[in-house]
């Protein structure tokens, strides 16, 4: 008999879409559908530029409340064995209002929420201590607009620069990205003024943000696309230029990684443990 990881993705609330991102749930079941132990099946975990605050419970009934920073680069893992998971996914400049640090303290790390410095990831923690599932993500639907809404008007113009960025670099929205000198023009901020905005709220640079972003688009679609189509509708020059920058974030060149059939990570797959 195998074992999954059952998940359902939530929309974010109307008022809280700039703060979050997007909202996954998982419960373990097996092949009956009841609740049961995920299986311990290898994962590839794609490069990643959001910040997440995830709840998880193992089947032992151990929990834990923890932050998963920014991945640069694709990292490959052998599940461990849940009972039930929920992660938010935070919106770009979210990370220091709400839990106290910047996006680029976090890159490559997994903490425990309480082991963040500064009373407000501490409090956060014991609110979502006890609480799993939807009634976490519930829970942080409460207390997020509190704890969000106290920002000065500086602050705010900040943030609405760095989001506007974001969407400009993004492949989410059928464009190619831009340029991220033409970019800085456009927004009338200097390359430098927008690396630390990108430093601050999302964690990897403008151009590296870029990058994964292109990657994670390859990885949608290939399959679909022809190599040199893909390669050109997702900005890069050629097929080759797709070829290396493939490489260097996931380790392998791309019909390397498809031939090697090794599964995407679930949202909510496991996290190793700290």
């Amino acid at each position: 008999m195998t074992n999954d990881v059952a998940e359902r993705t939530l929309p974010a609330p109307d008022a809280l879409r700039p703060w979050i991102d997007g909202i996954e749930i998982g419960v373990a079941v097996d092949d009956d559908g009841n609740g049961n132990s995920a299986s311990r099946e290898p994962f590839t975990r794609v490069p990643d530029a959001a910040t997440k605050v995830v709840v998880r419970v193992d089947e032992n009934g151990h929990r834990d409340t923890l932050v998963v920073g920014p991945s640069a680069r694709a990292t490959y893992h052998t599940s461990k064995r849940l009972a039930s998971c929920a992660q938010v996914r935070l919106g770009p400049g979210t990370a220091r209002p709400l839990l106290g640090v910047a996006a680029v303290e976090l890159v490559g790390r997994v903490v425990r929420l309480g082991d963040l410095p500064g009373p407000s990831a501490r409090q956060l923690a014991d609110e979502l201590r006890w609480l799993e599932g939807e009634d976490a993500v519930g829970r942080l639907m409460e207390v997020l607009p509190e704890r969000l809404a106290g920002d000065d008007g500086a602050g705010r113009a900040r943030r609405e620069v760095l989001r506007a960025a974001v969407e400009a670099l993004s492949t989410d929205s059928g464009h190619v990205p831009s340029q991220v000198r033409e970019l800085a023009r456009r927004l009338a901020v200097s390359e430098r003024q927008l690396r630390n905005l990108f430093a601050e709220g999302v964690g990897v640079s403008p151009k590296h943000f870029a990058r994964i972003g292109r990657v994670r688009h390859v990885l949608a679609h290939a399959g679909s696309t022809g190599w040199a189509e893909l390669a050109v509708s997702t900005g890069y020059y050629d097929q080759s230029h797709m070829t290396a920058d493939f490489r260097t974030l996931m380790g392998v060149p791309p019909r390397s990684f498809f031939t090697g059939h090794l599964p995407l990570a679930q949202p909510c797959q496991s996290l190793s443990r700290v």
